[in-house]
């Protein structure tokens, strides 16, 4: 047989054709997908799909799980949510109590230490906190877990990680890493409301009557000073939902926050749309319920609109 010699030209050929046939053989999955897809229509039908869609809860599959996306975000809900709730308890059952002695007694020495330390909350980034969390309590000391959810129960149909000793283990680091800036926050309107409220004439009056300082501070004080916490609040625990991502990245928490960020990473279009949808609803309704407490909270509303 006889041997050809070799010709950069004929070499070159070789590969184009075989880089054309390898088109042409990933031209027929492409094309059925693009057509199972719908993205062979024009864009004002694929918007017209999508609503319609979106109308009977079918937001698409996930191009990766090849599962409905709500059912994946309904997966990881309950895990973001009790993380984020867990922030929030941090944050009033620390921030309240700490911002309340801060505004009665503003010039102890304790007072100003409180106050420095919720402005290092506001200060110190997220993920390096949650580092140095991980650093210390975990790996130094050993005495907490750094990463998962552990051990859950199920209630209803949803786990939960909270009523488990190792649940609670390891709920404690991400809960402490997402409250810190709320706790800061919560301090900063406490103190400033107490401040502000004290030297009214109610509760001047309050105390003349005979009432006791408890009494005084419980139902006067923090009665009037709950509204604009609670509003702030509200709004931030739906920001704290909505973007949960660098806490559960950091600690391995599994929640939305970590399936959004693999999501765009893959550019899963479906998941990415369901969990935009799904936070819009969950901060609506948590508007919602914010302007429900405002009328048990401020009884003014309540005459407001029996007037009305």
């Amino acid at each position: 047989m006889e041997r050809r010699p070799f010709s950069p030209a004929r070499s070159s050929a070789t590969a184009a054709a075989r880089i054309a046939l390898a088109r042409i053989r990933h031209a027929a999955p492409i094309a059925r997908a693009t057509a199972a897809l719908g993205l062979d229509k024009p864009l004002w039908e694929q918007y017209l799909l999508f609503v319609g869609n979106a109308l009977h809860g079918n937001l698409g599959n996930s191009f990766v799980f090849n599962e409905p996306s709500l059912k994946l975000i309904a997966q990881r809900m309950p895990a973001t949510l009790e993380l984020a709730l867990s922030a929030m308890v941090l944050a009033v059952v620390l921030g309240l109590p700490l911002g309340l002695y801060s505004g009665l007694r503003p010039q102890t020495a304790l007072s100003r230490l409180i106050g420095a330390g919720s402005i290092l909350g506001f200060s110190l980034p997220t993920f390096w906190v949650g580092i140095m969390l991980i650093m210390v309590f975990a790996v130094q000391l050993g005495w907490l877990p750094s990463t998962g959810r552990g051990a859950t129960v199920r209630v209803l149909g949803v786990d939960l990680s909270c009523l488990t000793w190792d649940g609670i283990k390891h709920l404690v680091l991400p809960a402490i890493n997402l409250s810190l800036s709320r706790i800061a926050l919560v301090i900063r309107l406490a103190a400033s409301g107490t401040r502000e409220v004290v030297h009214m004439d109610y509760v001047k009056f309050a105390r003349a009557k005979g009432l006791r300082p408890s009494r005084v501070i419980l139902v006067h004080v923090l009665g009037n000073i709950l509204i604009p916490i609670v509003t702030v609040l509200g709004l931030e625990t739906g920001a704290v939902i909505a973007f949960s991502v660098v806490t559960e990245t950091i600690f391995a928490w599994p929640g939305i926050g970590r399936l959004i960020i693999s999501s765009i990473a893959v550019l899963d279009r479906p998941v990415i749309v369901a969990y935009l949808m799904m936070t819009v609803f969950l901060v609506i309704l948590i508007n919602l319920l914010v302007d429900i407490l405002y009328s048990v909270l401020d009884p003014r509303v309540r005459y407001g609109e029996a007037r009305a």
